[in-house]
């Protein structure tokens, strides 16, 4: 069941973010213990694009009220995703959206450290890249021309050839001397992603991708995500560092709701 703020959601309530995807979200993980990791970067992040997109604040006892009401007798861990958007806007004036509500769904959670993901390189460049925003139709489309390849999912390379991220996900690499490299560019900072260590923020062109002795997948769903390969090229899919890394990131301690 899908609530907004404190009730059912109803068909009418959910036009709106159907016909416009004006909105913003976050989505984390709930533990077998009702904690999540890096739970206040999730209520900053909520905070910080509310402003972005309505010029509002965001109550986040509220949220984590909502958060708490919607897991009740749930079995856990699950996924969580807030969305925040205005039930009443307006195609024609958006500007007049000043009232946005939380939406809170709920589904079961995944493994983490779900088996490697074999990625394809694609050209695309997210709208409002530091947004966490509900309009997903061309990280979705790139995706889809991915898997009818016969790969995963897509690896997102800027026009000027640097790899940013992946399609809900953040990306690393460890290049031949063991270092974590971050691609540095505009990319939706992730949560997951800083929780771990940050390593090097470098300009990654698609090349050197290809190169690095291994690449992972980071977000709150997955944990961390070994990349097999790009483009077809392998990548050491057991290196070291990845091992290290899905042990730091259990180790994060959780934040009660």
């Amino acid at each position: 069941m899908a609530t907004l703020d404190d009730r059912p959601a109803t068909a009418d309530d959910l036009l709106p973010l159907a016909l416009t995807s004006y909105g913003h979200f976050t989505t984390l993980r709930v533990e077998a213990d009702g904690s999540v990791r890096g739970l206040s970067l999730h209520l900053e992040r909520l905070v910080r694009d509310a402003r972005a997109l309505f010029d509002t604040d965001v109550d986040t006892g509220r949220v984590r009220e909502l958060i708490r009401a919607a897991t009740a007798g749930r079995d856990l861990p699950c996924t969580v995703r807030v969305t925040h958007y205005d039930p009443a806007l307006n195609l024609a004036r958006p500007a007049d959206a000043t009232g946005p509500r939380f939406l809170v769904t709920v589904r079961p959670a995944g493994e983490l450290s779900p088996p490697p993901l074999a990625v394809m390189s694609v050209v695309y460049e997210r709208d409002l890249p530091l947004v966490k925003h509900c309009g997903l139709v061309g990280a979705l489309h790139a995706r889809r021309t991915a898997q009818l390849a016969g790969f995963d999912d897509a690896l997102l390379v800027g026009r000027d050839g640097l790899v940013s991220e992946g399609v809900t996900w953040n990306v690393g690499f460890v290049d031949g001397a063991g270092r974590i490299v971050r691609p540095e560019g505009p990319a939706l900072p992730g949560v997951t992603e800083a929780l771990l260590p940050r390593g090097a923020s470098e300009p990654v062109p698609l090349e050197r991708a290809k190169g690095m002795r291994a690449a992972f997948a980071t977000n709150a769903a997955i944990g961390v995500r070994a990349l097999s390969s790009v483009d077809g090229t392998l990548l050491d899919r057991a290196h070291p560092v990845l091992g290290e890394l899905r042990e730091a990131y259990l180790a994060v301690p959780g934040e009660e709701l």
